[in-house]
């Protein structure tokens, strides 16, 4: 009788979550300290994530890539209140971790492809009767969804004020 041997290869974890896995082990070879403590915390958040709530779920790719984001963010919060409360040390140590977790993040957008999607979906808005502050939400919500990740929020509700203004 054959015996069966478990199919590793159709492991359903997402690809990122691989990677952060498998740098996670590099680094902890590799002995950078910086980049274990900044995976594992990483990791650690994702697996949170994944438990909270009412069933355990496994999160995407572009889910990680959103709980990334706010992982960078808090850390540009915590580095500017250490930056104010003079602890430049310690603001130092989290933009380096902000470093190690933008590896993960796609390319942001730059200002020019941003402004092109906003015209865009600004000239979609006005075609539809909605102009000036009216379309906000419905001009920032749809360029949301067009730019992902690669925009910030802040950024692109700027932008789209702008545009609008």
């Amino acid at each position: 009788m054959a015996e069966t041997v478990p199919d590793t290869a159709s492991d359903n974890t997402p690809a990122l979550k691989a990677r952060l896995r498998a740098d996670l082990t590099q680094a902890m070879k590799a002995r950078d300290e910086l980049t274990v403590s900044t995976l594992r915390l990483t990791i650690s958040a994702i697996g949170n994530a994944e438990v909270a709530g009412v069933e355990q779920v496994e999160l995407t790719d572009e889910q990680v890539i959103a709980l990334l984001a706010a992982e960078v963010k808090k850390r540009n919060d915590t580095a500017t209140i250490y930056d104010d409360n003079n602890r430049p040390d310690a603001a130092a140590r989290e933009r380096a971790e902000i470093g190690v977790l933008e590896r993960y993040l796609p390319a942001a957008l730059d200002d020019d492809a941003l402004g092109a999607i906003v015209a865009e979906e600004v000239a979609r808005a006005a075609a539809d009767g909605a102009t000036g502050g009216k379309a906000m939400g419905t001009v920032i919500k749809a360029v949301k969804a067009r730019a992902g990740a690669a925009a910030d929020g802040a950024r692109i509700a700027a932008a789209v004020k702008a545009a609008l203004a």
